[in-house]
């Protein structure tokens, strides 16, 4: 079997020492599938669940870290049709783009617009159908609405920050831990749609600062990713018929002591949601509809991809503690070489 580099993990998972540049099978194609020659690839926060392994896979899924990238089409599978060798794509895959070539779906991939570099295409997939989905197909958010979003200098946070603008929110409260990330995202660079309210979660009471926002309606869509700690202020956060969507527990999963009558009280509705886990067909009807209602924006700059720094694939020990060390604003990105 052809090989082919890749970032391994020693032993199967562990800390950031036991990633390692190493020899991997080549994948194959199956016949609605594209093998991907990897230009570029982005890190997520599950990327660090699973190379410490508590991030169980399903079945047939690639060991390889990573779920996003941006490349060239390299061969194409029996029954591909829309798709030719070299065009330059960027997408979404299960798993497996930590390396020089990935299997995908062919319904997975969208072409890469000439505008956009390799590492700007690598930082859209992941971040930006995370925060479409969560905004838009389950927030169901609409214009004149209030939004807040935790986590708002992540790559997922910065996405979703901006998309609530775009689609014209009234008010968009954001959360983060220091001052420079709040002047970020008050005041974002290039032309980016800066939020209207940034919030220092480790100071300031952030259900306090969203009553005095909205006049003390709360907010009708709430994004968060940290769980346990920012529960209780969460409810108090939403309005009537609020949404709540929660993508990540990052503080913890399991919280005591909470008054589900406030649930009725505000009618309100939370989702929890995955991408990663979800059907191919719902995947690829996401990134479709993705491809047309927002990408378009992406290109001609109404909205912007923001990159923290860029690795070569060498340094991805470095990268992860980066990612871990929690200092991005935006995305960190890692280019095979």
């Amino acid at each position: 079997m052809a090989q082919m580099r890749a970032i391994l993990v020693k032993n199967g998972a562990g800390p950031i020492e036991n990633l390692f540049l190493g020899e991997a099978p080549r994948p194959k194609p199956s016949a609605k599938e594209v093998l991907i020659k990897v230009k570029a690839f982005g890190l997520n926060r599950a990327d660090i669940l699973q190379r410490e392994g508590r991030y169980p896979l399903p079945p047939g899924v690639s060991q390889i870290l990573g779920i996003e990238f941006s490349g060239h089409v390299a061969e194409l599978g029996s029954d591909v049709t829309q798709w030719k060798v070299n065009d330059e794509v960027f997408g979404l895959a299960s798993g497996g783009t930590y390396a020089e070539f990935v299997s995908v779906p062919q319904s997975h991939i969208m072409p890469k617009p000439p505008q956009l570099s390799w590492v700007q295409a690598a930082a859209i997939p992941e971040n930006w159908l995370t925060a479409f989905q969560a905004l838009v197909v389950i927030g169901n958010l609409k214009a004149g609405e209030d939004v807040l979003v935790h986590t708002g200098a992540s790559g997922v946070g910065v996405s979703a920050n901006q998309l609530s603008r775009f689609i014209g929110a009234k008010t968009v409260l954001t959360t983060a831990s220091t001052q420079e990330k709040l002047d970020f995202l008050l005041n974002m660079p290039k032309g980016g749609l800066s939020v209207t309210h940034a919030v220092n979660y480790k100071m300031q009471d952030f259900a306090e600062e969203v009553k005095k926002a909205t006049n003390g309606k709360g907010v009708d869509v709430l994004i968060d990713f940290v769980g346990q700690s920012h529960w209780t202020k969460n409810i108090a956060s939403l309005a009537v018929d609020g949404r709540m969507i929660l993508l990540g527990c990052l503080s913890g999963a399991e919280v005591s002591n909470f008054n589900l009558a406030l649930l009725l009280y505000k009618r309100l509705r939370i989702e929890g949601s995955t991408l990663r886990a979800r059907s191919l067909e719902y995947q690829a009807n996401l990134i479709n509809r993705f491809k047309n209602e927002v990408l378009p924006a992406l290109v001609d700059g109404r909205l912007k991809t923001y990159i923290h720094k860029v690795y070569p694939w060498t340094a991805i020990q470095e990268a992860h503690r980066e990612m871990e060390a929690d200092r991005n604003i935006g995305k960190i990105i890692a280019e095979v070489v």
